[in-house]
């Protein structure tokens, strides 16, 4: 039998949504009143999405989660950012567009290109990064998620890569005519949604990839973009959710591609219900809490923490940026392997006789505990092995995108290096998480002396961030042989004082080459 509260919002709602009945304001106020006292119920129809439904699929149901982000989706605007978010959002952007720039002429970007020849824009169009071609924004974006995506060197946040869902931003930024603000703010749409989804659905270690709150983030900050209604961004989480929960076998054993182009494709997906829903494709209300829904199917029950726009932090300085073009617990490694290489001289490396890396268990598990990671035959493989990040910063030094070539991943001569390697999941670094992630090394020699080294929150992690400046470095580093110096001074700037800028288009198209 219902709760008391639920048979009077039932009762107040079918009375309120007769405009002519002599006590409607009266059964509005019962029932909002009502309403406060349920704490949580998968299937009550909310009073307030029961009026703001005009169409003849009339809503009866939303759940909780799908109201929360449809909300903030609809509601965030520029001037909830601040000055220290809308210039830390610029800086994110000049990030994901160096890792674009230096992917460019990428596989996957590629053949997103090949199947995207002789495609007209339609009616939502967007243009792809670095090149005069205008395409459906859905493939223009995954084009152009790929190239961001493609050597894991974007920003990172638990759980997965939140600017992998730009890539159809940037796309409608350089066909359509928006403005920085508004522009800035659908990013935020993106990240924040993307983090609050990442850290409490918990479905990575459930064995779901990414990509669901890749989508589900993407769709709504494009939904933001084009300013569509509550109902319509609701309708856009509603198809993404149900239909883009993806398998995290994408990131087990030996790595193809697919582990870049993955969130790609989800992203692709959200876009595309974004779209959907713009001209009036309705979706379900309760994806999250319905019967069958991803709280019976997938997660169990969650709930995230409060949006910005309702008293709620902005997560964004939560998000790490990465110096190196690698996974993201390799990054402490890079570092710890360049100080071996210090401390041992390349004739003694083959004295090495053991070398132990001490880890949290997630490490562990993502970069250093399947036999394909100490044997890689791949670009994707090689960029989450442990092992061998390990040993070819103990031999080079500092990691670029070349160290990954596939010629050097299957380099022979790293094997007996590689093969000395073993990792352990250590309850003391364990338990310095979440505030401190911290990689420490212990290295045997054959004559029985020892080094130890270890690396705490390298550079680009939210206690250490990386500077206006390192990140500008990282962006030439990756443009510069496309774009030349001048032109990538030119870029940082106009980037940095993205949310001045009245037409974004300008911005877009001094990239091409």
């Amino acid at each position: 039998m219902a709760c008391q509260p639920t048979i009077i919002v039932a009762a107040c709602a079918k009375r309120a949504c007769s405009k002519s009945h002599p006590r409607r304001k009266l059964f509005l106020i019962c029932g909002s009143m009502a309403a406060k006292r349920i704490r949580r119920c998968r299937y009550l129809p909310s009073v307030q999405n029961t009026f703001r439904t005009n169409n003849r699929h009339r809503r009866k149901i939303m759940d909780q989660l799908t109201e929360q982000i449809a909300t903030f989706a609809t509601e965030l605007a520029f001037d909830h950012l601040g000055d220290d978010i809308a210039h830390l959002g610029g800086q994110h952007l000049i990030d994901a567009l160096g890792c674009a720039l230096g992917a460019y002429d990428c596989e996957p970007a590629a053949i997103g290109r090949r199947l995207a020849a002789g495609q007209t824009p339609g009616m939502f169009a967007g243009r792809t990064l670095f090149q005069d071609a205008t395409l459906p924004v859905e493939i223009a974006g995954f084009i152009n998620a790929c190239m961001i995506r493609n050597y894991d060197f974007n920003d990172r946040y638990p759980g997965g890569h939140p600017s992998d869902g730009l890539g159809s931003h940037l796309a409608m930024a350089g066909a359509m005519p928006l403005d920085g603000k508004k522009f800035l703010a659908s990013v935020l749409v993106t990240y924040e949604i993307f983090i609050r989804l990442s850290e409490y659905s918990n479905m990575r270690h459930l064995g779901w990839d990414q990509g669901f709150a890749v989508g589900i983030s993407a769709a709504a900050g494009i939904c933001n973009l084009l300013g569509l209604s509550f109902e319509q961004t609701a309708n856009a989480i509603g198809m993404t959710a149900t239909s883009t929960v993806p398998l995290r076998v994408t990131r087990s054993g030996e790595l193809t591609p697919w582990k870049n182009v993955a969130t790609a494709f989800a992203a692709r997906n959200g876009v595309f219900a974004a779209t959907l829903a713009a001209e009036g494709m309705i979706g379900p209300g309760n994806a999250f809490e319905g019967r069958c829904g991803l709280f019976d199917n997938v997660t169990g029950e969650f709930e995230i923490s409060k949006f910005p726009t309702k008293g709620g932090e902005f997560d964004l300085p939560k998000v790490l940026v990465k110096y190196w073009p690698l996974e993201t617990n390799g990054q402490p490694v890079v570092w710890a392997g360049m100080e071996l290489k210090e401390k041992i001289s390349a004739p003694d490396i083959d004295k090495i006789e053991s070398i132990e890396v001490l880890c949290d268990a997630f490490c562990k598990h993502e970069i250093g505990s399947e036999p394909e990671k100490w044997d890689p035959q791949t670009r994707e493989t090689a960029d989450h092995s442990l092992p061998y990040i390990l040993a070819k910063s103990m031999i080079e030094g500092p990691l670029t995108i070349a160290s990954f070539d596939e010629a050097q991943v299957r380099d022979p001569a790293l094997r007996p290096l590689l093969n000395k390697i073993t990792v352990t999941a250590d309850p003391e670094i364990e338990a310095l998480l979440p505030d401190t992630m911290m990689v420490r090394v212990l290295v045997k020699m054959a004559d029985g002396t020892t080094h130890e080294v270890e690396c705490a929150n390298p550079p680009g992690h939210p206690a250490n961030p990386m500077t206006a400046e390192d990140i500008a470095t990282k962006f030439r580093a990756q443009g510069e042989p496309v774009l030349g110096a001048e032109r990538c001074g030119e870029v940082i700037e106009a980037w940095t004082n993205v949310a001045e800028v009245k037409d974004m288009q300008p911005l877009i198209h001094m990239m091409d080459f």
